[in-house]
């Protein structure tokens, strides 16, 4: 078709007289740049200024006063391993760009002033600074209700023992606790769950909980901007409607999380029973478990057999079968 390059010379932009001159090169490709210049023939300068476009794409490489014609094939194979290298920094580049436009976008997308009968600002603020375990305080102090939790990590914090203290005080009114964990979590702070477990919080665990989170009664919603595991800067939600959204979540969480009886029955040997035979049951490989419950794979193969053989079955199938017989799930 029009506009076809002849050759891969043309492909790469060269011009026939420039990829005329690569072709002379070729047969004297390690020669000095004087005596190239006598074969051409041509002045040694005037060379080198029409060696550049050769030069740039690395199809002549001048070095110690000599001139080298690497193989075409291999420059052509750097040529394109450095496109592609370019191509995908520019795409990484146009995906974090192309995720800012939505914001932009939201930013702009409200009704026109005139257009409204009423306008007031959201209740609640994105801020950093000031003592947690004194808004936390303030905030138990504020509500009343159900206290939920998103715990990814919490108990790694070294306030953990306060906040304990404050939920204690807190359920000593009537008030009622519930919190998510990471399933990693029955392995990694066994005794923190304990504590909680023992101060009448309901623990329940799933695969991953992927932010911190805490909701207090209808008044008062916390999460990390952005989503995860940092401190600040925070979201402090006291819109009803948003605390109540939030709150459908969580629910939605603590429906599928699963419960952990050894913790209700001060089970010293805390390995996640249930969730380990809900895991059985969904199929998961050991791999898979040990990788969720944080542990090696020798020990989640130990738990298994150890499991099968107080239930008396043979298979993993058998084992979910009999575990929903005895009321275990």
């Amino acid at each position: 078709m029009p506009g076809d390059p002849s050759s891969v010379l043309a492909a790469l932009g060269l011009d026939r007289a420039t990829e005329h001159l690569y072709f002379r090169l070729v047969p004297v490709s390690g020669h000095t740049l004087t005596g190239v210049a006598q074969l051409v023939p041509v002045e040694p300068e005037k060379l080198l200024r029409d060696l550049t476009p050769l030069t740039d794409r690395g199809l002549v490489v001048v070095t110690d006063d000599r001139v080298v014609v690497p193989p075409l094939a291999e420059v052509l194979s750097e040529l394109v391993l450095h496109e592609a290298r370019t191509a995908a920094v520019s795409a990484t580049k146009l995906a974090e760009l192309s995720s800012a436009v939505p914001h932009l976008v939201a930013a702009t997308t409200r009704p026109d002033r005139q257009n409204l009968s009423e306008v007031h600002p959201l209740d609640g603020e994105l801020s950093s600074g000031g003592n947690p375990l004194e808004l936390l305080q303030l905030m138990l102090s504020t509500s009343r209700g159900d206290m939920l939790w998103l715990r990814p990590d919490a108990w790694a914090m070294p306030r953990e023992s306060r906040v304990s203290e404050m939920l204690a005080e807190a359920m000593a009114t009537g008030r009622r606790s519930r919190a998510i964990y990471p399933a990693r979590a029955l392995t990694e702070a066994p005794e923190a769950l304990r504590v909680r477990a023992r101060l009448g919080e309901e623990i329940r665990v799933m695969s991953e909980v992927r932010t911190r989170m805490f909701i207090l009664g209808d008044a008062h919603a916390v999460l990390p901007e952005p989503l995860g595991f940092v401190d600040e800067p925070r979201v402090h939600i006291r819109q009803r409607s948003i605390v109540a959204a939030l709150t459908m979540w969580f629910e939605s969480m603590w429906a599928s999380a699963a419960p952990v009886p050894e913790l209700e029955s001060g089970d010293i040997s805390l390995d996640g029973r249930q969730f380990l035979l809900e895991q059985l049951m969904a199929g998961a490989t050991d791999e898979v478990i040990a990788r969720k419950l944080g542990i090696g794979l020798r020990t989640v193969r130990r738990r298994v057999a150890s499991l099968m053989s107080e239930l008396g079955v043979d298979t993993r199938f058998q084992a979910g079968v009999e575990a929903v017989r005895r009321g275990w799930l």
